[in-house]
């Protein structure tokens, strides 16, 4: 039954059972749920031609001989059968191939497979989590039919895509913009979103937490034209803009918010805030850095946005409420491993160490993990490191399940605002292309003063490139940047789109790194070293 004909038929208790039950599951319950799909996942991967290809010959057949026997997988190990859409390989049919970006200019892309069943069960969890996120008390039930939705995420074939046309599967909401294909601008899909949100208001707000950001500091511009009730947009525009310039469509009740705002603004002297006009009922904030950008968002909003935790390989497998924070994950989107913060790290200093795992009911709070997951419902991805780390913020003795917060991604990776995944093979491909005369180097994700992300690279100028600090540091930033923007489209996406400078450049020393490693007999590494190694690595300048 569609979720919108349960709302005309079944009481709220009912509907709140079925779709969000599982937050009060106890983790004898949780398991049990997990341990039968895993066990039904590995049946039919080890008989598919992926599965006995990496199974190399092994007859693993429980849940227990996997963890010990089958080792923890990464994208290299599925890119010749899925970049090949191989299907003939696979356990199940795949419906649709989720795209994303793998490693910017060496490898631009990778795919996943979604089957049907896949489908099914993140039309469920998305259905779920739309009644979370607009629910202040238990079995509050606040969705309905035509309930509009500002959606900043990116159009098929990413997994972002898909969210409308799975939910429009369960209820009929309107989004804003909808899936119209002749808007294939990112930055267009926003503005004609903005303007339709203005002409008949907004009850949710669904994009990345740096998109979400973007959008809302841009608000008083959007805003700043005249306002005009009963105007339209301009026949044929794609983009929505109206027949004059600053002038777009508005409803009587938000022409009417509009104009107290801009009042109450002037005399306060502050910008127009998304909460003086519109009333969600619903945020939901994605990607790698949203944390860094809640409060401010929730202060221009009026509503705490909500974290869920999703992925093209793993759909969405969590989410929080209104109600209670920290993420709770899907029983049954994947099944869960856990690799604890030492073990991992142990492993980035030594790739031939295999990492332990947990299970999600061995997970202890105040811990940080990277996630590892096995694909139910026919998946094609098992035991796979996505390269996300989570902290445990709850684990209770009486069996209440776990809740996670994002922490960051993998120290091996520099992800800023989930647009560019910055590897060391890039960084290295980057500077050789420049030849700009850089002998050395090191990078790390850090935030400026009012929490945006960026990446600061620090560089040791060959002596016979005859560079100045200040010279060399502004052409560096410029030849780099460049660069990265050819050698990244997503990197240039994040610069245009977001209003962000993603690079910073310091430069050290020639031979400050080789002085601090032959002193203190530590090998910095190239990516996100540890803040204590950077203070004493930076002493070495004075």
């Amino acid at each position: 039954m569609r979720f919108q004909k349960q709302l005309k038929e079944n009481s709220s208790k009912k509907i709140w059972d079925e779709y969000c039950g599982f937050m009060e599951l106890d983790i004898d319950d949780y398991m049990k749920i997990q341990n039968r799909l895993m066990n039904e996942q590995i049946k039919v991967w080890s008989d598919s031609g992926l599965g006995r290809s990496l199974l190399k010959g092994r007859e693993l057949r429980t849940i227990d001989e996997f963890r010990d026997n089958f080792p923890l997988t990464t994208y290299d190990d599925y890119a010749d059968v899925l970049l090949a859409k191989r299907s003939d390989m696979l356990p199940a049919d795949p419906v649709i191939w989720i795209q994303t970006t793998w490693e910017g200019g060496i490898r631009p892309i990778k795919v996943a497979p979604y089957t049907r069943s896949m489908l099914d069960t993140y039309r469920h969890n998305l259905s779920s989590l739309t009644i979370l996120i607009s629910a202040g008390e238990k079995g509050q039930i606040n969705v309905r039919k035509g309930d509009r939705v500002l959606y900043g995420g990116a159009p098929l074939p990413y997994m972002t895509g898909l969210i409308p046309s799975l939910l429009d599967e369960a209820i009929d909401f309107q989004w804003l913009p909808d899936n119209d294909a002749s808007i294939s601008s990112f930055s267009q899909r926003i503005k004609q979103g903005f303007k339709m949100a203005m002409s008949g208001g907004v009850d949710y707000f669904f994009a990345n937490a740096a998109v979400a950001n973007y959008i809302t500091e841009s608000f008083s511009q959007m805003t700043g034209g005249s306002a005009k009730a009963g105007s339209s947009p301009k026949a044929g525009s794609s983009s929505g803009e109206g027949s004059a310039k600053g002038r777009f469509p508005i409803s009587p009740v938000l022409l009417y918010r509009f104009i107290k705002a801009k009042y109450m603004a002037k005399k306060e002297e502050r910008p127009i805030q998304p909460k003086d006009i519109f009333r969600l009922k619903g945020f939901v904030c994605t990607g790698t850095d949203a944390e860094h950008y809640r409060k401010r968002l929730s202060q221009a909003w009026g509503i705490e946005p909500i974290e869920i935790a999703a992925g093209t390989e793993s759909t969405c497998i969590g989410t929080e409420s209104l109600m209670q924070r920290g993420m709770v994950f899907f029983p049954d989107a994947c099944f869960y491993e856990f690799i604890p913060q030492h073990e991992y790290t142990r492993n980035l200093k030594d790739p031939s160490y295999v990492p332990k795992t947990v299970l999600m009911n061995e997970v202890t709070e105040g811990s940080n993990y990277e996630i590892v997951i096995s694909v139910l419902h026919g998946g094609a991805f098992m035991r796979y490191r996505i390269g996300d780390v989570y902290t445990c913020v709850s684990s209770s003795p009486t069996g209440q399940l776990p809740r996670f917060a994002f922490y960051d991604r993998i120290p091996s990776i520099i992800d800023i605002a989930s647009f560019t995944r910055i590897t060391e093979k890039a960084i290295e491909e980057t500077i050789r292309l420049s030849k700009l005369g850089i002998e050395d180097w090191i990078a790390r994700k850090e935030f400026d003063r009012n929490d945006n992300p960026y990446m600061h690279l620090y560089v040791e100028i060959s002596e016979e490139s005859q560079m100045s600090d200040v010279t060399g540091k502004a052409l560096l930033t410029e030849h780099l940047a460049a660069y990265f923007k050819a050698f990244d489209s997503d990197y240039a996406d994040l610069k245009k789109l977001l209003n962000m400078e993603p690079l910073k450049i310091s430069i050290l020393k020639t031979g400050t790194m080789r002085a601090y490693c032959r002193d203190t007999g530590r090998i910095l590494p190239k990516l996100n070293a540890d803040t204590t190694d950077l203070s004493a690595l930076l002493r070495y300048q004075i």
